[in-house]
């Protein structure tokens, strides 16, 4: 928590729901489904509301050539649709669409302070030395990221390790406000991090994250890959010498086979220990070949499903659309009443 502000006591019971965004900056990989996509469609199926949209906002506060902004923003949305996210039971929309997000966000940015935005992790590993030349989006980014989350009341915001201390700006932001104003208006959320592979490695280093920007397409699975390519770069994945151990203490100090036996637990479903029950005392010429069956099993039809969907662009800006207007069914009442509660005439 932010030094200095502190908890009120809970009063209000917040009706649960779940937001979160991901930035539409292209060519998704098997660590943005298993750590992201994946779990938001099995967080549609669990009673909660689930929105989540495509930061596009976030998105410009470094430059984006505005044609690729366009075709990443529908292949984004693609990757959710082809994932499982039913746009029935789930809210999907790109951030722009709803303008409440830079509105509430231009309200937050007058509640958090400069030392708050100054000890970000993000900003001082995307600004570096060249602070000066930084955009101001890039420095109020979390204030906005706040606003996301809390124009609709959000409760829960499944994120990735790296956004997590947002996630905590965004509590003290809704703590500070209430307190400034008197009122127990906006909820406290709580970050969901989890799963056997929120975390995906490289397929080249165990020891660096899979990236969509490594110069190594063999490092990474794009959801975008076919069968043929899918199985090719697992054959081919960084491994060690030694068999699979039976427990997961054996994976200790093996980076390239925790990462592969994780990858293997997540696409089934199943934890770390049940897969080394079963594969324990194999050796990894054994054990890839199954990793890229079950792969292939599992990403092929939603790389095949995208394609489909990039091809129909029509289909996609319809279910933005209608995800759009259920925002902002929900945003606008909440917006409304922070308007008075600041005391704005409208």
């Amino acid at each position: 928590m932010t030094e200095g502000v502190q908890t009120p006591p809970a009063a209000t019971e917040f009706k649960q729901r779940v937001f979160s965004g991901i930035q539409p900056s292209g060519n998704l990989t098997l660590g943005n489904y298993l750590g992201a996509l994946k779990r938001f469609v099995d967080w549609q199926d669990n009673g909660i509301e689930t929105i989540y949209c495509m930061v596009d906002m976030h998105a410009i506060t470094v430059w984006q050539d505005p044609e690729a902004l366009r075709r990443q923003t529908r292949e984004l949305a693609a990757g959710f649709i082809a994932s499982g996210l039913d746009p029935q039971k789930s809210i999907l929309f790109n951030q722009s669409q709803v303008s409440g997000h830079a509105e509430l966000g231009w309200i937050f940015n007058c509640v958090a302070r400069m030392g708050w935005m100054q000890r970000m992790t993000q900003w001082k590993d995307k600004a570096g030395k060249n602070t000066q030349n930084a955009s101001l989006g890039l420095f109020a980014y979390p204030a906005l990221m706040a606003a996301d989350i809390l124009v609709y009341h959000a409760t829960h915001v499944p994120v990735g390790e790296d956004q997590k201390q947002h996630v905590e700006l965004t509590r003290d932001i809704a703590i500070k406000f209430n307190h400034d104003y008197k009122v127990d208006f906006f909820p406290t959320p709580e970050p969901v991090i989890e799963g056997a592979a929120t975390r995906v490695m490289s397929l080249r280093d165990g020891t660096k994250k899979m990236s969509k920007s490594d110069p190594s397409d063999a490092s990474r699975i794009n959801m975008t890959d076919d069968a043929d390519a899918i199985a090719q770069k697992i054959r081919k994945a960084k491994t060690d010498p030694d068999g699979l151990p039976s427990e997961a203490e054996g994976l200790e100090g093996r980076p390239e086979a925790r990462n592969l036996v994780n990858i293997y637990a997540a696409l089934a479903e199943v934890s770390v220990d049940d897969v080394l029950r079963d594969v324990g005392g194999k050796q990894f010429s054994e054990f890839k070949p199954m990793l890229a069956d079950l792969a292939v099993a599992k990403l092929s039809p939603i790389s095949t499903e995208m394609a489909r969907l990039m091809q129909a662009p029509e289909e996609i800006d319809a279910i933005l659309r209608n995800g759009g207007d259920k925002a902002r069914a929900i945003a606008e009442p909440i917006l409304k009443k922070t308007y008075d509660i600041v005391g704005m005439v409208r």
